[in-house]
């Protein structure tokens, strides 16, 4: 069931409008003194509602269609009403937002602002960019690249995540591969090292690739082609609850995991060249200064141990991340948690290292079952 929820977002069955977009109607209405009293009352509800949850940042409704506000293809008909009336809702309310906190729609970046004039973000993610960007200097830098921007406001754990990710990867993935060679480990140290290089070189991908985001992107121009259209339209996690307005249907979800995995294919090979090359570097100048560990050492191959570690982050890990940050983290422990933080992040940082733990695993039966890394006794049999 948690799975399914995933991928089909349940279509509303009344139209009632929200206090917010009812405060709005009444202001235009009634005298000025009661104007201001409404416009504060309804952007305190803003605020509390991002103070209560970041979850309810997010809606599961928005229309029947399977279209995002932002999509140039992908899903069906119908829901055209429905989207309207969540875009015009979302504008008013990032409008009486930046009312309220005084800044104009100018002084906001060229994204940003757009997305609100399109009715594409709700008035608490814009509430959201604004705490953020009160934040150090470290936030504020970030919230200048587009990426990082669309995850931040996503999620206020996202650098913490990072942190766990990388900060735990080296630990856990030589862990894992003492479990699995135990008193060959040291015999085996280049080949550890060749897997230790390329876990903690694609940690940080693994966290932001596949991270839920408040999507930013402008559309596509009416030049591009169908494909580019279709996967520009794709969330970037295909379990990612959908924001107020917008909608995914199941063939755009599918598309987020193959999108992903594409480009994990790509950070895998990479970061696996760049980890075996340097191993067998280091296994030829123990050779040059040891004679004798000549045939106790073997270069790791290159090409087929870096397409196969490509093929395992396309699949394993793609998906294993997806269902991490999509499912287990945002559908289920941000909801439970989100006024909780401190135990919120001990416990996303014990899920994260028991995957990144679970992955190490994986990793080393499946390179010895087809065939690029064999245990020591193996080598020392057919030497």
């Amino acid at each position: 069931m948690a799975f399914a929820t995933c991928f089909f977002n349940p279509t509303p069955t009344t139209n009632t409008p929200s206090p917010a977009f009812s405060a709005y109607k009444l202001v235009h209405i009634r005298p000025l003194h009661l104007q201001l009293r409404i416009t504060t009352t309804t952007t305190t509800l803003f605020h509390h509602r991002h103070t209560q949850s970041p979850f309810l940042l997010f809606s599961t409704t928005g229309g029947g269609g399977g279209n995002s506000n932002n999509n140039n293809s992908g899903g069906g008909g119908g829901g055209g009403d429905g989207n309207d009336n969540a875009e015009e809702r979302n504008r008013k309310e990032a409008k009486m937002v930046l009312a309220e906190s005084r800044r104009a729609l100018e002084s906001l970046p060229k994204d940003l602002a757009a997305a609100i004039q399109g009715g594409k973000i709700p008035g608490a993610v814009v509430t959201r960019f604004l705490e953020l960007d009160k934040s150090g200097f470290l936030i504020k830098w970030l919230l200048q690249f587009g990426g990082f921007k669309e995850r931040l406001l996503a999620d206020d754990l996202f650098l913490a995540k990072v942190g766990m990710e990388c900060g735990v990867g080296i630990f856990t993935k030589t862990a894992a591969e003492y479990e699995r060679r135990r008193e060959n480990f040291f015999k085996e140290l280049e080949i550890v090292f060749a897997d230790v290089v390329m876990a903690i070189i694609a940690d940080f991908m693994l966290v932001y690739l596949p991270a839920p985001t408040v999507s930013l992107r402008p559309p596509l121009g009416v030049s591009a082609g169908a494909f580019a259209k279709f996967f520009h339209s794709c969330p970037d996690n295909a379990f990612q609850v959908a924001l107020s307005g917008t909608s995914y249907s199941f063939l755009q979800r599918i598309g987020a995991i193959v999108q992903n995995g594409t480009k994990l294919f790509a950070v895998g090979t990479t970061s696996s060249l760049v980890g075996t090359a340097v191993t067998n570097a280091l296994i030829n100048a123990r050779k040059a200064l040891d004679k004798s560990s000549a045939v106790e050492a073997e270069n790791v191959p290159i090409l087929s141990t870096s397409v196969a570690y490509g093929a395992y982050m396309a699949v394993s890990s793609n998906l294993r991340y997806q269902v991490l940050a999509g499912v287990i983290e945002q559908r289920i422990l941000e909801p439970l948690l989100h006024q909780h933080k401190l135990i919120l992040s001990a416990i996303c940082f014990a899920v994260r290292t028991g995957n990144t733990y679970l992955g190490s695993l994986l990793w080393v039966d499946y390179a010895r079952l087809i065939g690029i890394q064999k245990a020591h006794e193996e080598n020392t049999a057919l030497a």
